[in-house]
């Protein structure tokens, strides 16, 4: 859909007359710009909440399970796994269609095994400058890296048309994947629709560069407006298939078996349309929703967390309108990292490892839970997130550690001293240190960057911030060009193996923005890839977990306690886990919704 038009069918915000009842429309705000629409360029957190609504994938994750469980989406049942994890066989199910586009020139367009082929395709197409090509790479997917190497060598357009052994449609709808090695987690690939969602050839064809702005899918909803980094509208995509509310909520979970008594069987999406307001100002973002203009804040801000919920209880002034608290522990890391090629803080000789540690040892988290954060998370001790495979709650080690005395005496040991006695440490060869922060000139990182000052101050090393905003910060990270930046990432599997992707050697400049490479721990990576859950893999994820402790190409500072507030006629919410979708299990009761 064309951004700024309106879909056909559709009624205009607000319209009711007798014979159409009032529009069901989720409204809220998200906290950052999106990037692109585009599943195979996208890497950040909201891009993928619109187009986890929009692209399906071949598998979902089940909205009420918990920690999770996977369920066939497009399939039509589970994977047949052989050869030991080697190959993976779909059936794909029939009579599922593209919503209506321009690109199928009047024509309805079917779902069919080779629109997945495609779209994996387009992950290693070396034009499309995927993020995501090192997670795909990875997996070792037959044939298909050698064709990248043919694209970049030749320099010449990629050949979608070549068959590939890795990944092909023995029929219109049966999938087959064929990989070099095992991979027992492969499954975790084919459940994301936000990134591998099947999308038509046509489309990509017909948009070219501007693919991004066009996203059509077989998925819930549809886009009808887009107002770059403002404003998002998608509405209800008429040709989508007959999906029914179903779930399977844990027998002690009384909330979710609750919502599933009262939803079950509901045809969905169950609401009309999302409209999505982008605010990156907390105190807005806030008021808006006090204000009713919004059903959800996803994400409370820090700030506004000891006047929404004293005593770690929701504020009786919002209880008694009739508002809803959701808070969990996110499976989630708040890190910062270093770029490993920068002359300053980069590099894996011993003074060059010593200022990352002093560095990480003179980060005050304490502060920062229980004064930046208003004590909504929890210490980090490694890479490893909560709810996922190999996380221990006892799990300690020196990257959760906080000790001024210590990180100075590693600077004093090698050689970062005050050459000059101007009060700021300089390097070992007697010139100024100088640590560069990127950040966001926005309410919500000041504070932030106020408490990096601070602790560099005490460390008395010199601190620079750059300011961009967010997508620019991201593109100059994957150029290689930012010295230090903090930043969140939500696990989107419940393995551990994605986390260490973004410390992966060959990740480099994709999903690892630090460029970290270190032989022995690409290697541990590699054969965690091949074998199944078990002793043998903790252990070497706790190898890999010490590995990085002592070279610090990253600091693990917190887990997020992430508290979302729902208006009263907001039904069905629940925050998702392990992917961004919730658009289509929630309803509106719009006798309670105010009208805008």
């Amino acid at each position: 859909m064309t951004p700024g038009t309106m879909a056909p069918g559709t009624t205009a915000p607000g319209n009711t007359t007798p014979h159409h009842p009032r529009e069901k429309v989720l409204r809220y705000a998200f906290l950052v710009a999106e990037s692109t629409l585009d599943p195979a360029q996208i890497s950040d957190l909201y891009s993928r909440a619109v187009t986890a609504h929009i692209f399906e994938s071949l598998y979902n994750y089940d909205y009420l399970a918990r920690p999770y469980k996977i369920k066939p989406n497009t399939a039509m049942a589970m994977p047949e796994v052989t050869d030991n994890f080697r190959t993976w066989t779909i059936r794909l199910r029939p009579g599922l269609y593209f919503a209506d586009d321009p690109a199928f020139k009047g024509k309805r367009r079917e779902l069919t095994a080779e629109d997945y082929v495609y779209s994996l395709k387009r992950f290693f197409d070396p034009a499309v400058k995927s993020p995501m090509y090192s997670s795909f790479r990875q997996e070792g997917i037959k044939g298909l890296q050698a064709m990248r190497d043919e694209a970049l060598k030749s320099k010449k357009p990629f050949n979608y048309d070549r068959p590939v052994e890795g990944v092909k449609a023995l029929d219109r709808y049966t999938l087959q994947f064929n990989l070099e090695a095992p991979r027992p987690r492969f499954l975790y690939n084919l459940a994301g629709g936000d990134t591998y969602g099947a999308v038509a050839r046509e489309v990509v064809e017909h948009y070219g560069a501007s693919i991004g702005e066009h996203p059509v899918g077989t998925g819930p909803f549809q886009l009808e407006k887009w107002r770059r980094s403002s404003f998002l509208r998608l509405v209800r995509n008429p040709g989508f298939r007959d999906v029914r509310y179903d779930a399977e909520p844990n027998a002690d979970d009384a909330e979710g078996q609750a919502l599933l008594a009262r939803l079950k069987g509901r045809r969905l999406p169950m609401v009309d349309a999302v409209e999505i307001s982008i605010i990156e100002e907390l105190q807005p973002r806030w008021l808006s929703f006090l204000n009713r203009e919004f059903d959800l804040i996803y994400t409370l801000p820090e700030e506004y967390a000891d006047i929404a919920l004293p005593h770690g209880k929701l504020a009786p002034n919002l209880a008694k309108r009739g508002m809803h608290l959701h808070r969990v522990l996110a499976s989630d890391r708040h890190l910062y990292y270093f770029n490993m090629e920068d002359p300053v803080v980069g590099g894996y000789t011993p003074e060059k490892v010593a200022l990352r540690r002093a560095i990480g040892l003179a980060t005050d988290v304490e502060t920062e839970i229980n004064l930046v954060r208003r004590h909504q998370a929890i210490r980090a001790q490694s890479i490893v997130s909560p709810m996922t495979w190999g996380y221990d709650e006892q799990y300690r080690s020196e990257n959760g550690e906080t000790d001024l005395a210590r990180a100075k005496s590693l600077l004093d040991t090698y050689g970062y001293v005050d050459k000059d006695r101007d009060g700021w440490r300089d390097m070992p060869d007697g010139s100024p240190l100088v640590l560069e922060l990127a950040s966001t000139p926005d309410s919500k990182t000041k504070p932030y960057d106020e408490l990096w000052k601070r602790n560099m101050d005490r460390l008395g090393i010199r601190l620079k911030i750059q300011m961009a905003r967010w997508p620019e910060n991201l593109k100059a990270a994957r150029a290689g060009q930012l010295q230090i930046w903090q930043l969140g990432f939500n696990n989107s599997t419940p393995d551990a193996q994605l986390s260490l992707e973004l410390v992966y050697g060959p990740a480099s400049g994709g999903q690892n923005l630090g460029r970290f490479k270190l032989e022995r721990f690409d290697e541990i990576y590699r054969q965690m890839l091949v074998l199944p859950d078990g002793p043998e893999r903790l252990a070497l994820l706790r190898e890999a977990q010490r590995l990085l402790t002592a070279y610090m190409p990253q600091k693990y500072r917190v887990h997020r306690m992430v508290i979302d507030i729902s208006q009263s006629w907001l039904i069905g919410y629940r925050r998702p886990f392990f992917n961004q979708m919730f658009w289509q299990y929630v309803d509106i009761d719009t006798e309670q919704q105010p009208r805008f």
